[in-house]
């Protein structure tokens, strides 16, 4: 069987940059994720507090093969 690719979107956020909050959202997949392929950053965000960044967010799409073995395929 051929495999397949399933898609989840996440909002990574981080008090640090963009690519933090990228980072963020990856480890977190990855918890609860087998099979991790790739990313696509979607959007980029920020909260601004008295004129100055406060917090950065990424939309991102994550990757991951489905476990063919968990449906007994």
């Amino acid at each position: 069987m051929a495999d397949v690719v399933k898609v989840i979107e996440l909002v990574g956020e981080s008090t640090k940059d963009w690519t933090d909050a990228v980072n963020n959202a990856v480890a977190e997949a990855c918890r609860t994720l087998d099979h991790v392929s790739g990313v696509e950053v979607c959007n980029l965000t920020a909260n601004v507090d008295n004129g100055r960044v406060v917090e950065w967010k990424a939309n991102v799409k994550v990757a991951f093969k489905v476990d063919n073995s968990r449906r007994g395929v």
